[in-house]
């Protein structure tokens, strides 16, 4: 198996969600403090700790290409709600799942005194 991202410095070998064989775990979870999208409605950024848990069955996910994947929300407008089941799908189509077999909650970081949590 050659991964495109894993081992290279930087963001340059990005080539989307990459995945590898399921070793025979039946639960993952991956937790990220470094999703950053921005306001559809003023343009600031928004800061998102993601977690993402899925039930594999063939494939799980690469980390380095799913911090590359979170990172290239950067400058892209996304409700919280949205982005969450944007991902949840993106994850779920990847790894030939059933969207009630991923589970993605962003928490958005604090703006104006509201914190947000969306689950899809």
């Amino acid at each position: 198996m050659e991964f495109v991202a894993l081992g290279h410095p930087g963001s340059d070998h990005y080539a989307g969600l990459e995945t590898f064989a399921n070793p025979g775990v039946s639960q993952v979870e991956m937790t990220s403090d470094e999703l950053t999208a921005i306001c559809p409605v003023t343009g600031q950024p928004d800061l998102y700790v993601a977690t993402i848990e899925f039930w594999p069955r063939d494939l799980c996910i690469e980390s380095k290409s799913l911090k590359l994947y979170l990172s290239s929300f950067r400058n892209e407008g996304h409700f919280c709600e949205a982005l969450a089941v944007r991902i949840r799908d993106d994850i779920a189509g990847v790894l030939e799942l059933q969207p009630d077999k991923v589970r993605v909650t962003l928490t958005q970081k604090a703006r104006g005194g509201i914190t947000i949590t969306a689950t899809s």
